[in-house]
């Protein structure tokens, strides 16, 4: 390579897309929409495609380092997973109107769970990692439910204001690519200065392409845009949205890549292109505040490259910190607080202390962690147990795991993978303390 060359080893700023499966000449193929792949290149980033094919979900720390996350098209999100018609009592759809919603829509209305796991895997690691994620239609959906909201099953048959004067048609199949509606966009949104040039009052005309949409929003979220018929088009996290700074999360129910004019490539407006561009800028941020982060020398083996947390995070961070310096404090005194405790005992309780210190869990996670506490404290009894009653206690997680979808399985294993490993290393620091890679 000669000097002129670029530095091709370097990371570039990657962002992954999950492919959609369809069947042509008999046989799978996974895609991505174009468009989309065209826009994150062109803003400087390296799309990274995740192929839907079975297991995949298992393997996505082979995807790592990820930057950022575009999800979009694809069939419809799996009602289980966000408990359809839990509201209330009159909530969800009958038998009869779902099979009339599959007759209507054949090709959306097929489940596919495995594009479920890997997209509910990916949304739920972006929020609690604070990496970056633009959801486009169905991602915008995937993005609501990760974080405990809902969707309408069909807003056709659900939406209150179907038969009123505010209907609006979401879906035109002999209007595809033309058919638009009206959204008004709210003020101080990042949707609104995006189209901020080419609003008419505070309203543009979107194109449409689904029969779900958000039916409660949640609460983590603050909506940008609505359809004459109530229906939320466009929502974000304001505590993690700032393009500058590294920060993204944003849900679009229309597809502005796919609003352009008959017959050409021209945009309908200037902003279509400009949440792609304000996702890339955010990614590309992301990944130059991680470089920085890993080239400054801190102390410690959880060194830590996260990005800021919010508001939230970082106060569940705090408790956590606290809980484990209580622990600390009670385990040091032992009952008595001048016996001193074991120099190693000491060390490996400070290697936890610094990994909490460094490490955002989610609520999932620490309830995860509080049951391995739990775990630890009965351990005695646990090994002095007989071996029917270990057999009982494998049966008995057997059957609870068995009840677990699959993408709650693979983030079960993929935390006790993790856990696994932090265990390993410190047990590797503790039998061979004078190890370089444990050291500064």
């Amino acid at each position: 390579m000669s000097s002129s060359d670029p530095d091709l080893s370097r990371i570039l700023p990657r962002v992954l897309i999950v492919s959609r499966r369809t069947v042509r000449k008999n046989k799978f193929v996974d895609f991505v929409g174009e468009y989309h792949l065209d826009l994150v290149v062109g803003y400087g980033a390296v799309p990274v495609i995740v192929p839907r094919v079975d297991g995949v979900h298992t393997m996505l720390d082979s995807f790592e380092p990820i930057h950022g996350v575009l999800l979009c098209e694809g069939e419809d999100i799996d009602p289980s997973l966000y408990d359809a018609g839990a509201d209330n009592d009159e909530d969800g759809l009958t038998p009869e109107q779902l099979e009339a919603v599959r007759r209507l829509h054949p090709s959306d209305a097929a489940v596919d769970h495995e594009k479920d796991s890997i997209e509910l895997l990916l949304a739920r690691r972006c929020l609690e990692r604070g990496i970056l994620f633009l959801g486009i239609c169905r991602g915008s959906q995937v993005l609501n439910v990760a974080c405990g909201g809902s969707l309408y099953q069909d807003v056709d048959q659900e939406l209150p204001s179907h038969a009123t004067d505010t209907a609006v048609c979401h879906m035109d199949y002999d209007n595809y690519d033309g058919h638009r509606h009206p959204v008004r966009v709210l003020p101080g949104t990042p949707l609104h200065h995006w189209f901020a040039e080419s609003l008419d009052g505070d309203e543009m005309m979107v194109n449409s392409y689904h029969h779900q949409g958000v039916r409660r929003l949640a609460k983590r979220f603050v909506p940008m845009a609505f359809a004459p018929d109530g229906l939320v088009e466009g929502f974000y996290d304001p505590d993690a949205y700032s393009p500058a700074e590294g920060r993204f999360i944003v849900g679009l129910q229309f597809h502005p890549e796919r609003m352009r004019k008959t017959g050409s490539d021209e945009f309908d407006y200037p902003g279509c292109a400009k949440a792609y561009e304000e996702f890339v800028r955010s990614v590309v941020a992301y990944e130059a505040k991680l470089a920085a982060a890993a080239t400054v020398p801190v102390r410690g083996r959880w060194a830590a490259t996260m990005p800021k947390l919010s508001h939230a995070m970082e106060k569940q961070r705090k408790v956590l910190v606290r809980s484990f310096s209580l622990a600390k404090n009670m385990y040091l005194g032992g009952g008595d607080t001048q016996k001193p405790a074991a120099e190693a005992e000491r060390r490996d309780l400070d290697a936890g202390a610094e990994f909490l210190e460094t490490a955002a869990l989610s609520s999932q996670q620490e309830k995860r962690l509080k049951q391995m506490g739990a775990t630890v404290r009965n351990a005695s009894g646990y090994l002095n147990s007989t071996l029917k009653v270990s057999e009982d206690r494998e049966a008995a997680a057997r059957a609870l795991m068995a009840k677990m979808s699959a993408a709650q399985r693979s983030s079960l294993a993929a935390f006790y993978r993790a856990m696994g490993a932090i265990c390993a290393d410190l047990l590797d620091a503790k039998l061979h303390p004078a190890s370089p890679t444990l050291h500064e």
